[in-house]
C-alpha cells in the first residue's frame, strides 16, 4: 500500500520531535488539528480547574497539612464533549492543617518542610452541567525530576514506536488508502487522538465495554458526525406527534432476543451515508412483518432513501416520517427488488413489488421496564440514541457517564431487538447498520435501567393489522 510508506517517515517526524523535547514534556507529539490548546496561568478556567484538582489532591491525602500550587509550570486545554485541561505544577506544604478552617494558608519558609512535588493534573470540566471531574493525578518528589524526565522521554519514544505499530496493523485491517503523506499524517494525528479519547472511555466506563481501534479511528468526531450519525433526530420541534402504544398486560420476561426465535434478519451496513432512520425503521417492520405473517423478509432501506419525501436521504431523517412515507407509498419491497446504494436517486418504487405494508406507527413508553415488556410480546423496535461512545466500542455492555453521552443530544437510530443481563451487568441486545465488522458481529450492547445515552426517549414501531 502506497501510504505504508509514509508511516516511516512520519515515524522519523515523531522520534525527532521527542527527541527534541528538552525541558519541554508537556508539549503534545502532534500539532493541530485536535491538539490540545496551550493555556497561560492567568486562564478563568484553568484557575478553576486547578483549584478543583488542588482540593481533590488534599481531600485523598493522608498528609496533616494542606498542600497548595506553589508553582505554575504548564497547562493545556482540549476540546472533547466538554474542556479536558491537563496541568502541569509544584504542590508544596503549607502551615495549615487540614483539620483548621483558616482564610489565608502560608507556606512553610523552611524548604525542607515544603516537601515540594511536581505534579500532573487532568481535570474533565463540563462548564453547561457545572461538573468537573479528576481523570489522572500523577506526583513525584521534586528532587526526582530530572530522573522522571528522562523516564517519560523514553515512554515517549517507546509510545511514538508503537503508535505507528498501530495505525500501520489499523490501515492494512481495514484496507485504508490515503492520498498523499499529508493525508497520512493528518490521519495519524486524528488516530493518535481517538486512541486517547477511547482510553478515557474504558477508564470512565460503568459496564464491561472494550474501547479501542475501530474502523473510524481515523476520522474526526465531526466527520464521524457528518458521515454516519443523524443531526435531525435531536431536533425535537421535527418531530411529529405519534399516537400511544397499547400497554403490555403482564410483566416482562428476565431475557428476550429476536434472534432466538427468527425475527431479526442479517447486519446490514448503511455505508458513508446518514441514513440510519432507514435500517432502523425498515428492521422494525421486518419484524413486525414476521410476526404477523411468519416470514423474514429482508426489505428495502433504499426504498426510504429515494422516494421519503419528508426526510433527507443521506443527511438523516426520522422514524415518525419514514413510517407516514410507507403507508403513503403503499408497502415497501424487498431488498433484492430495490436494493441499497448508500445515496440518494430517483425514486423507483414498483407498487407491483410490494411484499409488506404497514397500517399505522406507535411510540412506546419511556419507561424501560415497560419497553422490555412491549418488546418481548411485540417485536424487535426503533429507537435512537447518543452515539459518541460508539465511535470506539469493540465488545461488551458500555455504559458511558453522561458527559460522553448526552441523552438530550441523540443522533442514531438503531433497532433493539433484545434484552438481558451478563454477569449481574443488565443490557439491551442493539441491532447496528454498520456492517457485521463493527462491535460485536454488527450488535451494541448497552446498559439497561438508566435511560443510558436516551435510550428510552424515541421509541416506536410500525404497526400491522
Amino acid at each position: 500500500m502506497q501510504c505504508l510508506g509514509f508511516l516511516w517517515l512520519a515515524l522519523a517526524a515523531v522520534l525527532g520531535s521527542v527527541l527534541g523535547l528538552g525541558e519541554d514534556l508537556d508539549r503534545p507529539l502532534f500539532g493541530p488539528p485536535g491538539s490540545p490548546i496551550r493555556l497561560q496561568e492567568s486562564d478563568p478556567g484553568l484557575k478553576k480547574a486547578l483549584l478543583f484538582a488542588e482540593e481533590r489532591y488534599n481531600r485523598g491525602s493522608n498528609a496533616m497539612h494542606l498542600r497548595r500550587v506553589s508553582r505554575f509550570i504548564s497547562a493545556t486545554k482540549q476540546l472533547v464533549k466538554g474542556i479536558r485541561y491537563t496541568v502541569t505544577v509544584e504542590l508544596s506544604n503549607t502551615q495549615c492543617k487540614k483539620s483548621a478552617m483558616l482564610r489565608t494558608c502560608d507556606f512553610y519558609p523552611e524548604s525542607q518542610k515544603l516537601k515540594t512535588e511536581v505534579c500532573v493534573f487532568e481535570v474533565w470540566d463540563i462548564p453547561w452541567q457545572g461538573t468537573s471531574t479528576l481523570l489522572k493525578q500523577k506526583c513525584q518528589p521534586k528532587g526526582q525530576s530530572a530522573a522522571w524526565k528522562q523516564s517519560n522521554r523514553l515512554i515517549i519514544q517507546h509510545e511514538s514506536v508503537e503508535l505507528l505499530g498501530q495505525f500501520k496493523e489499523f490501515m492494512v485491517r481495514y484496507n485504508k488508502d490515503y492520498s498523499s503523506q499529508e493525508e497520512a499524517d493528518h490521519r495519524l494525528r486524528i488516530f493518535h487522538q481517538n486512541l486517547k479519547t477511547a482510553e478515557k472511555l474504558q477508564s470512565l466506563d460503568q459496564g464491561s465495554a472494550e474501547y479501542g481501534v475501530t474502523k473510524f479511528s481515523d476520522l474526526t468526531e465531526e466527520e464521524f458526525r457528518s458521515t454516519y450519525l443523524n443531526p435531525l433526530l435531536s431536533q425535537w420541534t421535527l418531530h411529529r406527534p405519534m399516537k400511544p402504544a397499547a400497554p403490555v398486560q403482564g410483566p416482562a420476561p428476565d431475557s428476550w432476543d429476536w434472534r432466538d426465535h427468527g425475527g431479526v434478519s442479517p447486519v446490514k451496513n448503511q455505508g458513508m451515508c446518514g441514513s440510519c432512520w432507514a435500517f432502523s425503521v425498515i428492521g422494525n417492520i421486518e419484524g413486525q412483518w414476521f410476526l404477523k405473517n411468519g416470514t423474514l423478509l429482508s426489505l428495502s432501506e433504499q426504498e426510504l432513501v429515494d422516494c421519503d419525501g419528508l426526510d433527507q436521504a443521506c443527511r438523516g431523517g426520522l422514524p415518525s416520517n419514514a413510517y407516514e412515507a410507507i403507508e403513503k407509498l403503499g408497502g415497501v419491497e424487498t431488498e433484492s427488488d430495490y436494493s441499497y446504494t448508500g445515496h440518494k436517486q430517483t425514486c423507483d418504487f414498483t407498487t407491483g413489488k410490494v411484499v409488506a405494508y404497514i397500517n399505522s406507527s406507535v411510540e412506546l413508553s419511556k419507561d424501560e421496564k415497560e419497553i422490555a415488556a412491549w418488546l418481548a410480546e411485540n417485536g424487535p423496535i426503533s429507537v435512537a440514541l447518543n452515539a459518541f461512545a460508539m465511535q470506539f466500542y469493540r465488545k461488551g455492555v458500555s455504559h458511558p457517564l453522561k458527559i460522553f453521552c448526552n441523552p438530550w443530544m441523540i443522533d442514531h437510530a438503531v433497532l433493539m431487538v433484545g434484552y438481558g443481563e451478563r454477569k449481574g451487568i443488565p443490557f439491551w441486545a442493539i441491532k447496528n447498520s454498520w456492517g457485521e465488522d463493527y462491535g460485536e458481529q454488527g450488535y451494541y450492547y448497552l446498559y439497561r435501567g438508566s435511560n443510558a445515552c436516551g435510550i428510552n426517549k424515541m421509541c416506536s414501531s410500525a404497526v400491522v393489522n
